[in-house]
């Protein structure tokens, strides 16, 4: 009997917590990990602090539709854009924000990865793959999973331009299909390394979407807080080599044991 869809949400969550478990076990590896996240979240903030000062102005502009309104339609509406702005922009910077530090950190993450795997059994063979190799497959899916946001990020102010629900809407929706992307992006080293492309961790991680959703979800939640993605990045590479294992096993499974 499969587990609810509730119970694989929080199922997910708790393989973060058991990431970030990691910096009891291996405090050193775990801060080396830190380190690149904290270099791009030093740009990142920045970028924010602008996007923030800067989101009534462009919410004028992107909303002249709106010029000849009469109050309070006029301002609902620009509050509204402003509001969904900066809801897309911090969903575009999560998502960059994890490409990004993966493709600068690709050595010390799969160090990260390399240890969770020894650790848990059953690793896959070391690729042996050099540096510029390294930062090569990394810049490639970043770009890939990069464009996949912009696509959402747009997605989602369309719907955060709907007064006060569109704002929820937009803020729900970001968490579920970040946490959707961020567990495509942070579970690259565990397929990757036994030869699965893109398209095969959508499709494995899919037969336990709940439990996917569930685990990048929590990840994105606590890149929000202040200086969360800096010691949740290594934490979230080991949950989602955790992830990927669940997702192998399953699909192994129900290859074994098919429907009907």
């Amino acid at each position: 009997m499969s587990a609810s869809p509730v119970r694989e949400l929080f199922g997910g969550a708790g393989l973060l917590g058991r990431g970030l478990g990691t910096w009891a076990r291996a405090p050193r590896l775990m801060l080396l990990g830190a380190v690149p996240a904290l270099i791009v979240a030093g740009v990142y903030t920045v970028g924010l602090v602008v996007l923030a000062i800067n989101a009534p102005a462009i919410a004028d502009w992107a909303t002249p539709f709106a010029d000849e309104w009469d109050e309070p339609w006029r301002s609902t509406v620009r509050v509204s854009a402003a509001l969904a702005l900066v809801a897309a922009g911090v969903l575009l910077v999560v998502f960059t924000f994890t490409a990004i530090t993966l493709a600068v950190g690709d050595a010390f993450y799969e160090r990260i990865w390399r240890d969770t795997e020894e650790r848990l059994g059953d690793a896959p063979a070391d690729p042996q793959a050099g540096f510029w190799r390294l930062l090569w497959r990394g810049l490639v899916n970043a770009l890939r999973l990069v464009a996949l946001s912009i696509g959402i990020g747009l997605g989602l102010f369309v719907v955060g331009l709907l007064p006060v629900v569109g704002t929820v809407a937009a803020a729900v929706l970001g968490a579920f299909f970040g946490g959707w992307v961020l567990a495509l992006e942070l579970t690259g080293f565990a397929f990757d390394a036994r030869g699965h492309a893109l398209r095969d961790r959508r499709r494995m991680l899919g037969v336990r979407r709940a439990r996917t959703i569930g685990f990048g979800a929590a990840v994105y939640l606590l890149f929000l807080l202040p200086l969360g993605a800096v010691f949740v990045m290594p934490a979230a590479v080991v949950g989602a080599t955790m992830l990927a294992r669940d997702a192998l096993t399953g699909n192994a499974e129900a290859g074994r044991h098919p429907e009907g």
